[in-house]
């Protein structure tokens, strides 16, 4: 029994390898990074494949499989369920809609939406994929990845301009994500939508990359008002990470 516990725990361990390097690796680099003798991930690797959970490419290299797909879609529905009463809370703190997104392939996808009350408010239809390039809480997710990621992905998805305000050169964008990092929180300055402010916040040590935000009219969610709004935020995100965790 404890043998085959031991197993499934190098399994899962595998798995987050794969995805902490953006869902493909050799075998060679899977043996660096989890200290496992080679045989032995082998041995595992060809157990996952064989269920379908990891996949081997014609390069011989490992690849996350399509039947994760649905499990990580039950997540991420499960995800926002979870998520409502954290934004419920923020909205009732600060009084502008909140949103918490995930980190999917190369995209923000919003995952969980709890509107202002205001007449005059932000909407994002929850499972909307945004380029993460000129939105808060795609910047928040970006400056959770190391800078070699941020280049990958920024070099397949393009760094359109949506307003004059929108980070287009990849330079200018890994020095704000430098800055985001410092100081803990990311702002979309109107960069996604010309009248649209919006403070998003990285979820630390949450099982997958996550970031939640607050946006409203540019009028009510001034600048003046961010230092007031990020203390809420961390301390609402910290609280929720600490909820996802193990609890083991």
């Amino acid at each position: 029994m404890a043998e085959a516990v031991r197993s499934l725990e190098r399994a899962f361990d595998l798995l987050e390898h794969l995805a902490d390097a953006g869902g493909e690796m050799a075998l060679s680099e899977l043996t660096e990074v989890s200290g496992l003798p080679m045989p032995t991930i082998y041995r595992l690797m060809r157990t996952l494949v064989n269920q379908g959970y990891v996949r081997q490419e014609p390069s011989k290299r490992y690849a996350l499989g399509p039947r994760l797909i649905r499990l990580g879609e039950g997540a991420s529905r499960l995800l926002g369920t979870w998520a409502r009463p954290v934004l419920a809370g923020l909205v009732d703190a600060i009084g502008e809609t909140a949103n918490m997104a995930v980190l999917e392939g190369d995209e923000a996808v919003y995952v969980a939406q709890v509107p202002s009350k205001h007449s005059m408010r932000m909407f994002t239809e929850v499972g909307r994929r945004v380029q993460p390039h000129c939105t808060g809480v795609g910047k928040a997710l970006l400056s959770q990845l190391p800078d070699r990621r941020v280049r990958e992905i920024l070099a397949r998805t393009g760094m359109s301009a949506h307003t004059p305000h929108t980070f287009t050169d990849p330079d200018a964008l890994l020095a704000e994500l430098e800055r985001i990092r410092r100081q803990g929180y990311a702002l979309d300055d109107e960069e996604q939508e010309i009248g649209v402010r919006c403070v998003a916040v990285p979820l630390r040590g949450a099982p997958t990359l996550t970031a939640i935000s607050v946006s409203g009219p540019s009028g009510r969610m001034t600048r003046e008002t961010v230092p007031d709004v990020v203390p809420i935020m961390r301390d609402a995100a910290d609280r929720f990470a600490k909820e996802l965790g193990p609890t083991a």
